[in-house]
Order: C-alpha cells, then structure tokens, then sequence
C-alpha cells in the first residue's frame, strides 16, 4: 500500500507540472493569438490608408500613469520643467493664436490715397485733414523673366587715317556663369532653387515658365544644371574636406529610383552633417562598405550613425568610434507600445528622461555638458540597460519589445558613448532630418534619370540644405554665387561656401566684383536688395 500512495502521489505531481505546463503554453498561446489579431489590425489600416500619428508621444491620460513608472525605476520623484517636458509624457500643445502679425519692414510696399468723393469734387483747400485711417493688404505680382539685352557698341579713331592698322574697340562680354549661355545668374538660381529647394519636377518647370511666357525645355534645364554642376563642384568638395575635420559626423541613408531602359533600380542617397558647419549629400549606386569609405575617406573621430552593418569595418580600424542614437532605441519601444505597453512604458520613461536632460543642457558648453551627463544621466542609463537585462529572459522572441531590448544590449557601448565625451550628441536627429530633404523631393519627382543627374542633384542640394543650416536666402546665395565663381581664385573657394558666406560679402574684393556684375544690377530692381547690394 505504501508503494501504492507514493505512485499517486508522483502521478498527482506528475499531472500537476503538465496542468501547469498546459496553463503556460495557453497563455502563450493567447499572447501571440493577440499580437496576430493586432497586426491584422494594422495591416487593414494600411490597407484603407489610415495611419497613427507619427510622433512618439504618450496620450495625455497615460501621462501621470507613466511618471509615476519613473519614479519607480529611478528610485526618486521625476520632477520636469514645465517647460521641457517629458518627450514621450507629454502631448504637443499649440499656442494660441494672438491676432494678426505685423506686416514685415523690409517688404516692398505701395502707398495708395483714398479721399472722400467730396474731397475730390471741392478739393483739398476746402478741407482740414485731422488725421487718417492706415491698413496693410498683401498683394503678389507676377513672376517676370527679364531679357538683359548686352549692346557692345564698336569704336574706330577718327584719325585712323595716321595709323598703320585699323584698331576696332569693343567692350568686353560680361562674365557668365555657363560661357556662351542663355541664362544669367539669376535665372540659373531660380531654376535650381525651384527644382531642389521646392521640389518641383522639371515638367511643371517647364508648365510655370511657360506661363511667364518663356518657352524652356526641360532638356534645355538639365544641361544647364550639369554645367552649373561642374561649376559649383570645388565648392562642394573644399566642404567635404573641411567636414572630415570635425570631431564628429552625423551620417545617414536613403533610397532612391534610377531610370532603367526596362526598369528602374536602386541607388542610395547619403547625408554626412558636419554640426554648425555643413550638411553634406553624397550618392552611390549600392549601399555597402565600399560606398562608405569613399563618403568618410580619410576621417577620423566619432560617427554617430544607426547600426547598420556597412558601418561595421570602419570602427574595427581603431580611428572611427561608433555614437549609438538613442532616438532610433526609442523607437523600437514605441513599435512595442501595442503588444507590451507596461514593459514598453517603463523603457520609455527612462528613455524620456535622458532626452529631457539633454534638453535642459543643450546652450551648455561641453565640459558642462560632459560634467551634468556624469552626474544626472550616467545613473538614467545604467538603470536602463539594468531593467533590459532583467527583462531580457521574460519577453517571447522576435516580439517588438524582444527586438527593442535585443537592440539595446547590442548597442549598450555606443549607446554609452556621449557620456564620455560632452560634444557628443544622444541621437541622430540631425542627420535624418536632413534626410527629409531627399525624401520629400522623391515623392515629387519620383526618380533621377541617371547617376550622374544623382550627382548633381547631391552638389545643389548640399549647397541649398548648408545655406538652411546658417540662415542664408537660397535663391540670392545662389545668384551671387554663380557671379563670382568663375574668376574666384580656386585656392579659396571655400570661403564661397555658406558657412563663410556672410564674412565674404563683406570684403572689399567680393564687393566690388558683385557691384561690377551687370546681370545683378539688373535683377536688383526692389529698392531694399539695391541696399543690401551697397
């Protein structure tokens, strides 16, 4: 009987593990069962076009629910400014509007009289004027192309009777940025401006000139820009090099479409940002290793880029040291937000955190910088990648929150990096907001014919996003640019790039070859460029 009981009794546990087993994998089933049933959902969503907002923004309600979580993991009271908030607490407010703006100073502005109809008909000396009623309407004149018609009239002595030879004296042409060409300085930027800058194809190019009463081709503008292309190139490549001298460099990628015979293939636009100096394009028909050293040949310092394996053999060199972006961590936990909302709230509490002391640090020099990251956000990550480890063997596999800690861990020493050094910036915002640029032109005109027009796309929008970077009118830099490029010495080109551009028109040199350019002469015609150009 004794050996009986003890039979049952290892049956009943017997059965108790597998009842227990069976519990465990039911909840497992049911889990995956619901990430199914949410991925469903939001393939039908994509399906009818309808998308979430893309902010990475907790709702209001779940605001309180998530500081509290961080007071928890940090051990303390999170206490925000109210004027920096959590990132990812916080919903995007607006202000509200306050009335209408006043009108800008440096416009261009006509001054109409209205007077009473009795005014008119008895005139003024029948009349005190005790005051006036002043309003301002905006109004838009027309595009105008201008025709600058170049007379050179010819000379002869009237002596030449005297002199062996006849000599004729004619006045030089002006200098023009594509010898021989069509087009000035001005009408050459607005081109570019328009197709890069604003984006539009050179179809509707052709449509808006047409309109002006110009008839343009679109063949006729993409000779132009190759030209122009060459033209601007020392430019861009005295920028290059003067960029691979930072301490750092923000890089990213993106595809684009090249026109094919039978069909299209893929080449890559690349951006390198220089901060507080250049924002730099670049384009290679493949994305790999190869394409990489040829955009960062010769650098040495930190990259901070995502991570991509092309990078990988540049940081086993010893001379390029990988910067983890822990906008792009961020976004792993917010993909999780669906399936794992409470494990992905606390990743991004503390995720918020960081950003809100880098936020509070941002007009700080680096050896500040460098000192409040030891003191206030050096214990933010460790106690991240701390609850990532403790999580790590609880999440299912392949599972957003399972790829977002798996990200974490790998990245764990670049993640870390910017807390040794207070140059070093958290993320890569700058780099893929950049970005932007290419993207959005891509939704207008599709693809680029080939890979030398990716090229010159890359050249101009390098110039147009530098000039974003440090407040300079594209369309104008352009212009005066293109005036003085051709006879610039070629040593000093870089002083023509944006970043120096304001310290060269104030030489006298840079002066007084603009002054003597007559195609800017004649598209100066509003008063305030006229003072501008004095």
């Amino acid at each position: 009987m004794e050996f009986v009981a003890d039979d049952v009794a290892a049956l009943r546990a017997q059965v108790d593990k597998l009842a227990a087993r069976v519990d465990a994998l039911a909840a497992d089933r049911e889990h995956y069962r619901e990430l199914y049933l949410r991925a469903l959902e939001q393939v039908r969503k994509l399906e009818l076009g309808i998308t979430g907002a893309k902010a990475e923004r907790l709702p209001v309600n779940e605001a309180q629910l998530t500081m509290g979580l961080l007071e928890t993991l940090l051990g303390r009271a999170a206490t925000p400014e109210p004027a920096t908030p959590l990132e990812t607490v916080r919903a995007h407010t607006r202000a509200k509007p306050t009335g209408r703006k006043p009108l800008p100073e440096d416009l261009p502005r006509v001054e109409i009289e209205v007077v009473p109809p009795e005014v008119e008909r008895e005139g003024r000396d029948a009349f005190e004027q005790i005051g006036e009623e002043v309003a301002e309407t905006v109004e838009r004149r027309p595009a105008s192309v201008v025709v600058v018609r170049i007379r050179r009239p010819k000379f002869v002595r009237k002596d030449r009777e005297r002199l062996a030879e006849t000599q004729v004296l004619c006045g030089a042409p002006p200098e023009l940025p594509i010898e021989r060409g069509l087009a000035g300085p001005g009408m050459l930027a607005d081109t570019i401006v328009r197709r890069w800058q604003d984006h539009l194809p050179l179809y509707r190019l052709e449509s808006i000139y047409a309109r002006e009463g110009l008839d343009l081709a679109r063949s006729t503008m993409c000779g132009w820009h190759d030209e122009l292309a060459a033209l601007a190139n020392p430019v861009v490549e005295a920028m290059w090099t003067d960029a691979r001298g930072s301490p750092y460099l923000c890089t990213d990628s993106t595809g684009v479409l090249v026109q094919e015979r039978e069909q299209c293939r893929w080449g890559h636009f690349w951006v390198v940002v220089a901060p507080r100096r250049h924002v730099l394009y670049a384009y290679s028909a493949h994305h790999d290793g190869d394409a990489v050293d040829d955009l960062l040949a010769g650098y040495e310092g930190y990259l901070v880029a995502d991570a991509h394996a092309v990078y990988d053999h540049l940081y086993r060199s010893g001379k390029i040291f990988e910067v983890g972006c822990w906008a792009h961590t961020r976004r792993y936990f917010w993909n999780a937000l669906d399936s794992e909302p409470e494990r992905a709230r606390q990743a991004l509490a503390l995720i918020g955190e960081l950003f809100r002391i880098e936020r509070a640090l941002a007009d700080k020099l680096p050896y500040q910088r460098l000192e409040a990251r030891e003191r206030e956000a050096a214990p933010v990550v460790e106690r991240f990648f701390a609850w990532c480890d403790a999580e790590a063997p609880h999440v299912l596999d392949d599972t957003p929150i399972a790829k977002g800690i798996g990200y974490a861990r790998n990245q764990r020493k670049a993640l870390s990096r910017f807390l040794r050094d207070g140059r070093l910036p958290v993320h890569n915002n700058a780099s893929e907001n950049a970005l932007r640029r290419e993207v959005l032109g891509r939704k207008n005109w599709l693809f680029v014919g080939n890979d030398d027009a990716a090229e010159v796309n890359a050249t101009f929008v390098t110039l147009l996003a530098s000039c974003q970077m440090h407040g300079l009118e594209p369309w104008s830099y352009l212009r005066d640019l293109f005036c003085l490029l051709p006879s610039w010495p070629r040593k000093r080109v870089l002083e023509l790039a944006p970043l120096h551009w304001k310290q060269t028109l104030e030489q006298p040199e840079a002066q007084e070859r603009l002054a003597a350019n007559v195609f800017r002469r004649v598209v100066l015609a509003d008063p305030a460029q006229h003072h501008d150009q004095k």
